[in-house]
């Protein structure tokens, strides 16, 4: 094979949707070009021996802020055993500030930013010449219009067991500072009617489960409700739809739409970050917090859908009572899932004009994360990384639907941050806790820090370890419980999203 495309996925139920991009717009080497995609718990050896088995010329690899560690491995490996293969990097991560990085160093050539058809014709001339006399390459400009969809090239296997990522439009009219989409100009959609046949087709292969990356999906109403309603149109048990959604804009016509889906057939991904104004003005966020509210409460009240919504510690100009205060408001708006992100910096972002104003000092190593702020100190940013692992590992689970009120009550995050220092001090450990041991925890924890009767919390985690489906038994638990089963729609749903849809 001439050309091969590839990365490291964070997990095999990932698909790389720019890989597919690059296959689609190859031009004529397209029938000799393949997609090899890997995982980032692979061995580095055995990702080169696999890549080199298919004697390829070129290799391009996409690189992310999830994989750069593992990809600049087998790169290296590549470099040592078969310098005759060129190596063409591309993807965020290598997009800005090449010097300093050794996975740049070891490459042939990089490619900025958007590359849909900029890399086939990279890949001509490294092939039939003259030789490409810059190692860095700018980004393409071909308008989204003019691009060949990706959509074919996801195979039966893909199909059958991946995600389908897919996009609507492409780019962002916000200019968050922490977001590469603040780079954007602005959105733009691709022809409606064309996209949503390319979605007939899948769906004739059998995909029913679609996450759409758009990073504004209910930007322009009209053409948010022709794609929901084309898959309302085609709805059946195994359909599972994931979009992103502008918090403040909800208007009566999409929510209409939104109501028809039953329970287990939707999740919306909402980035609020922040509720606090001084925070979304230092980080340019355009938000109208009260609308936000009203929508994500609605959401959770009159429709079926399942809610990921996110927040973000380390934002400039935020200290530790403004978290706060945005945590117990998304709190009491009920969502399903508070991702609290700990903020990144990533490369190319104009978040960096903060840095001296705000004394910002990242972590120089993937995946960059903020050690400390002006506002917030080193100790209490790792306390609070710390309580982003707990509350994973007991709200956002599922897990925990009767117990985590009780834990709550009318101090969510500070009842919460007390008992995130209790699990540290206890067990030492944020990862590889079993399940029935953190029942345990819960269990001693709750009593020590709380005013909750024993009786009342050994009901509820009895209850929540019940529906849980575990086996075994906590040992305050006298006698084992009997696994519930579910067999309702949302057996075909991600299991962390039943959970909580089974909770409501």
């Amino acid at each position: 094979m001439t050309v091969i495309l590839t990365t490291l996925n964070a997990r095999f139920s990932h698909s790389s949707l720019g890989l597919r991009y690059l296959l689609a717009n190859m031009g004529e080497l397209q029938n000799e070009s393949e997609i090899i995609e890997f995982t980032i718990q692979m061995r580095p050896i055995d990702i080169a021996e696999k890549l080199l088995a298919r004697q390829p010329k070129i290799i391009g690899i996409g690189v992310y802020i999830w994989n750069i560690e593992e990809s600049t491995r087998p790169d290296a490996i590549l470099k040592q055993v078969a310098r005759w293969v060129k190596i063409v990097l591309g993807g965020p991560e290598v997009s800005f500030e090449h010097g300093e990085q050794v996975i740049v160093a070891q490459a042939d050539y990089v490619m900025c930013g958007l590359s849909d058809r900029s890399f086939g014709r990279l890949c001509q001339q490294i092939l039939n010449g003259p030789q490409p006399l810059m190692k860095i390459h700018p980004s393409d400009s071909t308008p989204i219009t003019e691009l060949a969809l990706p959509y074919a090239f996801y195979t039966d296997d893909d199909i059958k067991n991946r995600v389908i990522y897919v996009e609507a439009s492409r780019g962002c009219p916000f200019k968050c500072e922490f977001c590469l989409s603040s780079l954007d100009k602005t959105a733009y959609p691709f022809e409606l009617d064309t996209f949503l046949a390319e979605m007939e087709r899948l769906y004739e292969r059998g995909a029913r489960r679609f996450k759409f990356v758009d990073r504004t999906f209910n930007l322009k109403v009209e053409s948010s409700i022709r794609i929901m309603t084309f898959f309302l149109d085609r709805l059946d048990e195994k359909l599972f739809l994931h979009f992103e959604l502008i918090p403040d804009h909800l208007p009566e016509r999409l929510k209409e739409v939104i109501k028809r889906f039953p329970a287990g057939s939707l999740q919306f991904e909402i980035g609020v970050q922040s509720f606090n104004p001084e925070v979304q003005h230092n980080i340019s966020r355009r938000q109208d917090n009260q609308k936000s509210a009203d929508n994500i409460l609605w959401l959770s009240q009159e429709s079926h859908a399942h809610m990921h919504t996110d927040l973000i510690i380390g934002l400039p100009g935020e200290d530790i009572s403004s978290i706060q205060q945005s945590f117990d408001t998304l709190v009491n708006l009920t969502p399903h899932e508070i991702q609290v992100g700990i903020l990144k910096r990533l490369r190319g972002t104009p978040l960096i004009r903060h840095t001296e104003t705000y004394q910002l000092r990242f972590n120089p190593y993937p995946p960059y994360n903020i050690l400390s702020t002006s506002l917030i100190d080193f100790a209490t940013l790792q306390r609070l990384s710390r309580f982003t692992r707990y509350w994973d590992l007991i709200a956002n689970s599922g897990r925990f639907p009767n117990t985590l009120p009780l834990i709550l009550a009318d101090s969510p995050f500070s009842n919460f941050l007390a008992l995130s220092d209790w699990l540290f001090a206890t067990t030492r450990q944020t990862h590889k806790i079993a399940l029935p041991k953190l029942f345990e925890y819960l269990h001693s924890g709750s009593q020590a820090l709380f005013d909750i009767e024993k009786e009342v919390i050994e009901k509820t985690l009895r209850n929540d370890f019940t529906a849980s489906g575990i086996k075994g038994y906590p040992k305050f638990l006298n006698t084992p419980t009997t696994p519930a089963r579910n067999e309702s729609r949302q057996a075909v749903t991600p299991k962390r999203q039943s959970r909580h849809l089974n909770s409501d």
